[in-house]
């Protein structure tokens, strides 16, 4: 039996990230089913739970720092994926990550616009709209 916290995180999961988000969690469970638990009930359950910012507001938020850090591509995937999901255009998707040249520099900004590029095209369409 799961706890509410638990529910709540995986209920705001598949509201953002989607299939995308399922495929982490069980990428994790033959190795680290806890960790997975944990990424369930703290990032989502309480963090992304939370009011103050919708949701939009996060998954930018998140997209920056992401870009930003420089070495998290597939996590940068999965939340530009989530930012799409939760109405979030792809210009302010590019917008965000070239933002991040300014803080982060040419290369985290590069990297970030690649793997924007990346799930644009997963996901069909102009890749700049």
């Amino acid at each position: 039996m799961k706890s509410e916290r638990y529910r709540r995180g995986w209920d705001k999961l598949q509201e953002i990230d989607g299939q995308q988000g399922e495929r982490v969690v069980a990428s994790l469970r033959d190795i680290a089913p806890d960790f997975a638990d944990y990424l369930i009930e703290f990032p989502f359950g309480d963090i992304y739970s939370r009011p103050g910012l919708d949701l939009r507001t996060r998954e930018l938020a998140v997209v920056a720092a992401l870009t930003a850090m420089g070495n998290a591509a597939p996590q940068l995937k999965v939340h530009i994926h989530g930012a799409l999901n939760v109405g979030c255009s792809r210009q302010e998707v590019v917008e965000v990550i070239i933002q991040m040249a300014v803080y982060a520099g040419f290369p985290a900004a590069l990297n970030g616009l690649f793997a924007a590029k990346d799930v644009f095209h997963d996901r069909g369409g102009a890749v700049a709209s």
